[in-house]
């Protein structure tokens, strides 16, 4: 994945309205591929906070014996939405978006991302 693939996804990520922050993770090693925004946010921590929460659905999910893959996730606080995008087709790679709840349109958002993580196979 080069960076310029990586730079031009999370641009579109925080051209979604609501963005604060966005980011690009390795859940295996929980480390940034690529961050944007985030002022007044860690966007490193965030990154290791929620590596853990999917590490911690992916242990459910073998529990379980679920044959099956994280699309997305949603966490919602009382004034952000967090979105996680797991990319299809790797291993170990999620988008994170950090959304104001005000301005954000959470279908739409989902869809933006969504398409984000499209290109950044292509």
């Amino acid at each position: 994945m080069n960076s310029a693939k990586v730079k031009a996804t999370l641009d579109e990520a925080m051209a979604i309205e609501g963005a604060l922050g966005a980011c690009l993770v390795d859940f295996q090693s929980g480390m940034t591929l690529g961050t944007a925004g985030g002022s007044g946010m860690d966007l490193e921590m965030a990154a290791a906070g929620t590596t853990e929460v999917v590490r911690s659905k992916l242990r459910v999910m073998g529990a379980l014996g679920l044959k099956d893959r994280i699309e997305d996730m949603l966490i919602t606080l009382d004034s952000q939405f967090h979105l996680v995008r797991m990319i299809r087709d790797t291993d170990s790679l999620f988008l994170y978006l950090a959304l104001s709840k005000g301005p954000a349109n959470l279908g739409m958002a989902k869809f933006q991302l969504s398409s984000a993580e499209q290109k950044l196979r292509a």
